[in-house]
C-alpha cells in the first residue's frame, strides 16, 4: 500500500511539472506570436506610407506647395487660387497621420525620416505660418498638430539624418553567389573490370 501510494504522489508530482511547463510554454508562444503580429503590423503601415507617397493627389499638392516662398502669408496662399489651399490641407492631413503613427510607435521614426524627413522640412517652411493662421481663425489649436510635432523631430540635431548618398555612399548590394562544381566524369562500378582487347602484335594481351 505505501508502494502505491508513493507511485501516486510521483505521478501526481511528474504531472504537475507537465501541466507548469504546458502554460509556460503557452505563454512562450503567444509572446512570440504577438512579436510576430507587431512586426507584420510594422511592415504592413511601412507599405501603406509607401504608397501614399505614389498617391498623384498627393504628388500634384507637393509641387504646388514646395513652389511658394517660405513661412507664407494665409492671404499670400489663398490668392492662389482654391486649389492650393486644398494642396496644403491634404499635406498637413498626410502629415498629421504620420506624426501620430511614429508618435505611437507604430510606424519606425527611421523610416518616416529617410522617407520623408527632407521634404517634410520644406513643405513646413512652407505652411507654418499658414497653420497658424488656420489655428486662430478656427478656434483650433490642434490643428495639423502632428505634423509640426514631426517637423520637431526632424529638425532636432540628434535626429537630423545625413543624405542618403552621403550617408550609404559605399553600400553595395547583396548578390547570391552560386558556386560551380566541375564536371565530373561518370565513375565505373567497382566491380566491374575493363574489358581488353586483343592486340595482334602482344600475344599475351587478353
Amino acid at each position: 500500500m505505501g508502494v502505491f501510494v508513493a507511485d501516486l504522489s510521483f505521478y501526481s508530482n511528474v504531472a504537475e511539472i507537465l501541466g507548469t511547463l504546458t502554460i509556460i510554454g503557452g505563454a512562450v508562444f503567444g509572446a512570440v506570436q504577438l512579436l510576430e503580429f507587431r512586426g507584420q503590423r510594422r511592415d504592413a503601415v511601412a507599405v501603406e506610407l509607401m504608397r501614399s507617397f505614389y498617391n498623384p493627389e498627393f504628388s500634384r499638392s507637393v509641387t504646388l506647395i514646395r513652389n511658394l516662398p517660405d513661412d507664407i502669408s494665409a492671404d499670400d496662399l489663398r490668392v492662389k487660387g482654391p486649389a492650393t489651399e486644398e494642396a496644403a490641407l491634404l499635406i498637413c492631413m498626410m502629415y498629421e497621420t504620420m506624426g501620430l503613427l511614429v508618435y505611437r510607435r507604430i510606424a519606425s521614426f527611421d523610416l518616416a525620416q529617410e522617407l520623408t524627413g527632407g521634404l517634410l522640412e520644406v513643405l513646413w517652411r512652407k505652411l507654418g505660418v499658414w497653420v497658424a493662421t488656420i489655428r486662430t481663425e478656427q478656434s483650433h489649436p490642434r490643428f495639423a498638430e502632428w505634423f509640426e510635432w514631426l517637423a520637431i523631430q526632424f529638425a532636432q540635431p540628434d535626429h537630423r539624418g545625413v543624405p542618403a548618398h552621403e550617408a550609404y555612399r559605399k553600400w553595395k548590394p547583396s548578390r547570391l553567389r552560386f558556386t560551380s562544381r566541375p564536371s565530373e566524369s561518370p565513375r565505373r562500378p567497382a566491380c566491374v573490370r575493363p574489358v581488353r582487347t586483343a592486340d595482334p602484335d602482344n600475344p599475351r594481351t587478353t
